[in-house]
This record gives structure tokens, C-alpha cells and sequence, in this order.
């Protein structure tokens, strides 16, 4: 029996999409619900890597790809990327239809482009899904939205029903559909190995058909998971790594991650760039993220039991975490994550800023010992902000795994992760 559909936060996007595209993209990585959610809004589905019609789907693409187009709208073109030329006819029906909501794409790979593809611009839209966030997966209470934090809503209180024993069990767990619900720790984490296994075994190998070693996969997973939520770079990840593998290069660490970014299990959070008072350099290197924290625990093979034994690992994997939730909520919002840091090392986990210039600071902290200080490093932050160019910041949050959300005396808002929604 197929579980029920538990509505995505993308569902609305996908709706809006629709409405104002001739065809729509949807990427993301293997197992995050991309099909399932398109399903919910197509009226007729092609799946190119059904066994029984595959070689002929993609013999038609070559020869008669129109064909494949026919069908109540929006149809839906699951894994289209397995027949790269129904790209162009899409495009070309789009335009000859002059009408919108035609098509859904979806894939889990960023597909390879040749000098025959057009682009899309004007015909076909993107948007990306993530696996779930605590509020789809019905963690969360939702009762603080960061769409009323922006819109400057006041003497807002909630309560998390989420404990830290909780909070452990949902990050080893992970987004993935298929895993949430799934109260058996040992069957939750097993299903996050299989996601794992497939990277390393089959999906690695099949970006520009290039073999990759499963072994420098799993070592490399390991090497970014004991470096999560930091600026490492390249060379950091090079100097773990060689020892145990004296035939690697900074050349192919680069390629593996390249590799998987476009399978999008690795997806960096850029640095923020906001004009300062004070004259100093900020740092632009990337924070290291996979997709789904769940992908970090399975690779250092993590348990909650694990976690909760070491607080130090699990605040690092807390804020990864933390910066999932916030890019699903930011980007139904039409918003972005940043983090910031500077020459000084003075840093900020996170950044929201929406398309309109309207920003926010976020400090991640586990424990209540350490909201003062964080609310304290987000009002220093926000003094030396150059506000004759850079606006003021909406509001300042400290986002915890404690109990209680409310707003501090000193206007910083204090907001458990298992309160927030988009």
C-alpha cells in the first residue's frame, strides 16, 4: 500500500509555477519526493525509466519526440534526462502552444548540456525541492513562520514538543519520505545507507559516465560529515584523506564533489556580502552542507545514542540541520541562506534575505546557556551594519533545540526548531 501524501511546502511553488510557466523543472536529489509531489498535480504521467517501455521511450525521443508530449496537461516527464531531447521539444511545444502549465520535468541529476540543447529561459522554470523539513514532516508545531517574522508580528509564544532525544532521532533519520514515520531507528538508518550505497555504487559514476571509485565515495562522505558546518576547503579535505590514499589529488577531490553537487548531495551555503561600518575583509568561502543532514550521520555511522554522547559533533550537525529547515522555509518565501564570517572570525550561521532586500540573522545554539550570548554577537552584528547601503536587518533570531519561543527584552527572538515553519 503507498503511504499517503503529506503535503509539501513545494506544492504551492509548483502551483505558482505552473500557473505562470509554459513547463517547469523540478530538481533535487534521489528519494526527496520530486515525483510524488508532481504526481499530485499532473494530469498525465510519462516515467522514462519504466523497464518495460524504456529503450522504446528513448528510440521515439531520438526519432519523434512529440509524441511523448501527447497527453492531458500538465504532464508530467518523470526523469526526463534519460532522453536529453525532450528538453528542445519541450521547449518547441511550449512555444507553439503559447500556454502555460504544460509540462513538469523531474530529475535527480543536472543533466549533461550539449550545443544542441536551447536554453529554457522564458519557457521552462526551476525550482529545486530538498527532502522534508521538521514542519512537513509534522515535527514542528509551526506556530512561528518566518513569513510573520518578516512581516513584523509581535507577542508571538510557542511551545516545541520536540525534546533533545527527539531532535537526535529526526536528524540520523532525515527528510526522506520514505523514512518519515518510521519510528524503528535501526530501519530509519538502514534506508539512509541504501541512499548512500547508491551514490557510492552507481549514481557517482553515472555523472559524464566518468568510473569512480566507492571507496574514495564513502571516504570523501566521511571526510565532509567530521568537517559539516565549517569553511573547509579543498586542501582541509586533502590532508584527511591522504593518508589512507596515496594516489589522490586536490584534482580529483574537486571532481568527486563536483560530481556530487550535481547529484545534489552536497549543496555549500554561500557567504554573505553586506556593506560594513567597520573596514573589514569578509571571508567568501562556502560552509560545507550535504542536502539532508541524515547523510552525515550515515556516513560516520551515527547513531542518536551516538549523538547524544558527543555534543560537540551534534551541534555541528544541529546547525546542518537548522540550515535545511531554513532553506526549504526561505525558499517558499522567494529567499536565500547565507552564513557570514570575516577576517576577525566573527560569524553569523545564517542569513536570510529575500528577493526585496529584507534580511534576517540567525544564531543556531543547542543549549539555553547560549542564547544570551548569540542574541549579544546578532545586535553587534547588526550595529556595524552599513544601513546608508545594506538595510537593517527584519529580525534577529536565535535558533535553538530548547522549549520555548518568545521575543527577548533586547528585541532578539528566541525560536526552537521545532516551532518554525516557512
Amino acid at each position: 500500500m503507498n503511504k499517503k501524501y503529506l503535503p509539501r511546502i513545494a506544492d504551492k511553488k509548483l502551483e505558482l509555477y505552473l500557473a505562470t510557466s509554459g513547463a517547469v523543472l523540478i530538481v533535487g536529489p534521489k528519494w526527496c519526493g520530486k515525483t510524488r509531489t508532481a504526481e499530485e498535480a499532473a494530469a498525465s504521467i510519462l516515467y522514462l525509466q519504466d523497464p518495460d517501455h524504456a529503450r522504446e521511450y528513448k528510440l521515439l525521443a531520438d526519432t519523434k519526440p512529440s509524441k511523448l508530449l501527447e497527453g492531458k496537461t500538465p504532464r508530467l516527464l518523470d526523469e526526463w534526462q534519460e532522453a536529453p531531447g525532450l528538453w528542445n521539444a519541450v521547449r518547441f511545444a511550449v512555444d507553439k502552444r503559447s500556454s502555460r502549465g504544460q509540462f513538469i520535468l523531474t530529475g535527480s541529476v543536472v543533466p549533461p548540456e550539449t550545443k544542441d540543447m536551447h536554453t529554457g529561459t522564458g519557457r521552462i522554470s526551476r525550482m529545486i525541492m530538498r527532502t522534508m523539513s521538521l514542519f512537513e514532516s509534522g515535527e514542528s508545531t509551526g506556530e512561528i513562520s518566518l513569513q510573520d517574522l518578516f512581516e513584523g508580528k509581535k507577542d508571538m509564544f510557542a511551545v516545541s514538543q520536540m525534546n533533545i532525544e527527539r531532535i537526535a532521532f529526526v536528524l540520523t533519520r532525515g527528510g526522506w519520505p520514505e523514512a518519515v514515520g518510521e519510528e524503528n531507528e535501526k530501519y530509519a538508518l538502514k534506508m539512509v545507507d541504501n541512499y548512500l550505497d547508491a551514490v557510492a555504487h552507481q549514481d557517482m559514476s553515472q555523472i559524464g559516465n566518468v568510473e569512480r571509485s566507492p571507496d574514495r565515495v564513502y571516504a570523501l562522505l566521511r571526510s565532509i560529515a567530521r568537517n559539516i558546518s565549517t569553511q573547509a576547503n579543498t586542501q582541509t579535505l586533502f590532508r584527511d584523506l591522504v593518508s589512507n590514499d596515496e594516489g589522490l589529488s586536490d584534482k580529483t577531490i574537486n571532481d568527486y564533489i563536483l560530481a556530487m553537487k550535481k547529484l545534489y548531495v552536497l549543496e555549500d551555503l554561500p557567504a554573505w556580502s553586506p556593506y560594513l561600518r567597520s573596514k573589514r575583509a569578509i571571508r567568501i568561502t562556502a560552509k560545507r552542507h550535504f542536502i539532508d543532514p541524515s547523510i552525515s550521520t550515515a556516513a560516520l555511522r551515527a547513531d542518536s545514542r551516538k549523538l547524544l554522547s558527543d555534543f560537540r559533533t551534534f551541534g555541528y550537525l544541529f546547525e546542518s540541520l537548522c540550515i535545511r529547515d531554513l532553506r526549504v522555509y526561505a525558499d517558499s518565501l522567494d529567499g536565500s541562506v547565507y552564513h557570514y564570517r570575516d577576517q576577525l572570525n566573527f560569524e553569523v550561521d545564517a542569513i536570510i534575505q529575500l528577493k526585496d532586500e529584507r534580511w534576517a540573522a540567525i544564531e543556531v545554539k543547542m543549549g539555553a546557556g547560549e542564547i544570551e550570548k548569540a542574541a549579544d554577537n546578532l545586535i553587534k552584528f547588526s550595529e556595524n551594519i552599513d544601513t546608508t547601503k545594506t538595510p537593517a536587518p527584519t529580525f534577529l533570531m536565535v535558533l535553538t533545540a530548547t522549549e520555548y519561543a518568545f521575543q527577548m527584552k533586547n528585541g532578539v527572538w528566541v525560536v526552537p526548531i521545532g516551532c518554525l515553519k516557512d
